[in-house]
């Protein structure tokens, strides 16, 4: 889902399991009750939630982490081993890192040159406030579909659609949930995307087996997403139209809008489209929006900084703000360039801390194996499998790890059954891939709440598809619908 050549690099799938029999079931789940209490107490009951300024939750991340050292100490785990998983954890997220890092300067380059307030100043004249939300669903799973990557769409489309449902004054949660429904709906179904790849090597199924087994539970939940959204859209109060002249009226005066500044993001999409690598995609991306800016947009330039030169690098590197008349557009007209980028990429590092101390003592493993035990029958084994994948993405942080252990462990389990792998492989995909996004410190929820702009719990609610897809494998798997068994030899 981030990058669909990523997986030979980091070698998930060969990625080794430790198994601590020294450890109990309790130990295990001690630093993750330490966590999760820890993030809740500071969520709920401290003001501000900052109990250590604006990086509270990174902290506290690092604090679980060194709680769990210490249950492993006292398990006979050494310090090596630890730091020895702590760098593999860490070395599989450096090219996530990195994407975030372009898309800084991709959101700063594409401010400054003109392309987002081109794509809002266009995009308010086509969609409707009435269709705009099940709309942005549809174009997202079009374009992830074809991109393999719900990464690349919230970076490029997903931030048009957020500048546009604002200034229409549709309510961000609601357009970010959107956005992320429809990118995780075609990442999920994408033969490109890296997770899809994925689930069916952990289950033992081949890829186009697993798309197509995929439809029978992804497919009603994309209509009934849509469904939703379509009613909130016929419900919610908009702009009027008076309102939406003036914003247009303010774009145009304040930029030089020409459907020319369209042809950056046609660019960097075709080059997505043709399996180039997103690290050049997105550097292309950025190149090209800093020569538009320096041909279409010389006042904005001037504006910014002294030198044209000088207000290129700002955009890219720091803050950037383009004052307009309107207020409305003076905060959709901001950008932090690769600096707002460091809260997300301090928060991954830390996550991925915690992550590997928890997989280095052994935690992951014991935790999984005993949810194994609870998996008496079919729904059963459906179920545990389910929360396997959304604990992991809880405790681990990472989204590929919460395919690949509960692959792992559960494949055995599902042919002792007599179930077909494509069981496992659909189930992994509807709960593991999905539900990241929704945690704030997964390094999938990291992301898009930095990309979007907004606040992870604050669009999750929105988020439909992405958190009524576990309920509707369940849903098949409590009536039986479509639960493929083995072919009896």
């Amino acid at each position: 889902m981030q990058d669909n050549k990523n997986i030979s690099k980091i070698e998930i799938e060969n990625q080794n399991i430790i198994d601590n029999k020294e450890l109990s079931i309790w130990e295990a789940i001690i630093p993750v009750i330490f966590l999760v209490g820890m993030l809740a107490y500071n969520i709920f009951f401290i003001e501000d939630q900052e109990w250590f300024g604006a990086y509270t939750n990174q902290f506290i991340l690092l604090l679980g982490g060194l709680f769990a050292a210490i249950v492993g100490l006292f398990n006979k785990v050494s310090i090596i081993s630890m730091i020895k998983e702590i760098w593999e954890n860490l070395k599989s997220v450096f090219i996530p890192i990195m994407i975030l890092f372009l898309v800084g300067a991709l959101a700063g380059t594409w401010l400054i040159s003109g392309i987002i307030p081109a794509m809002v100043y266009y995009g308010l004249q086509v969609l409707s406030p009435s269709i705009f939300l099940p709309a942005s669903v549809i174009i997202c799973a079009v374009i992830s579909i074809a991109t393999g990557s719900s990464w690349t769409t919230s970076a490029t489309v997903g931030i048009a659609l957020v500048g546009i449902g604002t200034a229409l004054g549709i309510n961000t949660g609601m357009i970010a949930g959107a956005v992320i429904s429809g990118a995780y709906f075609g990442d999920k179904m994408s033969p490109l995307s890296d997770t899809t790849n994925l689930a069916p090597a952990m289950a033992g199924t081949d890829l186009f087996t697993h798309i197509r087994y995929m439809t029978l539970t992804t497919v009603p939940t994309l209509i009934i997403t849509l469904i939703v959204f379509g009613i909130i859209s016929g419900t919610i109060e908009t702009s009027g139209s008076a309102d939406l002249s003036n914003i247009l009226s303010t774009i145009n005066t304040t930029f030089n809008i020409t459907p020319w500044l369209f042809v950056v993001p046609v660019v960097v999409i075709v080059l997505i489209l043709f399996k180039t690598k997103p690290l050049i995609a997105l550097v292309t991306g950025v190149v090209l929006a800093a020569i538009f800016a320096f041909i279409f947009q010389t006042n904005i330039l001037l504006e910014v900084s002294d030198s044209k030169l000088s207000s290129i690098t700002t955009s890219i590197l720091t803050d950037t703000q383009i004052t307009t008349e309107n207020e409305k557009l003076n905060d959709l007209f901001s950008s932090g360039g690769m600096q707002g980028m460091l809260w997300t990429i301090f928060l991954i590092i830390c996550a991925m801390v915690f992550g590997g101390i928890m997989d280095g003592i052994g935690a992951l493993a014991k935790i999984t194996k005993e949810l194994l035990k609870l998996a008496q029958t079919v729904f059963g084994l459906f179920a545990s499998t389910v929360i396997s994948c959304l604990g992991l993405n809880i405790i681990a942080s990472d989204q590929y790890l919460a395919i690949v252990i509960p692959g792992k462990m559960f494949k055995d389990a599902y042919a002792d059954r007599g179930l077909a792998p494509q069981n496992l492989s659909r189930t992994l995909e509807d709960s593991g891939t999905v539900t990241s996004v929704l945690i704030p410190w997964n390094t999938c929820g990291a992301y898009q709440s930095s990309v979007l702009g907004v606040d992870t719990l604050h669009y999750a609610g929105y988020a439909i598809f992405n958190w009524l897809s576990p309920f509707m494998t369940l849903l098949f798997a409590a009536l039986h619908i479509k639960i493929k068994e083995l072919a009896k030899k």
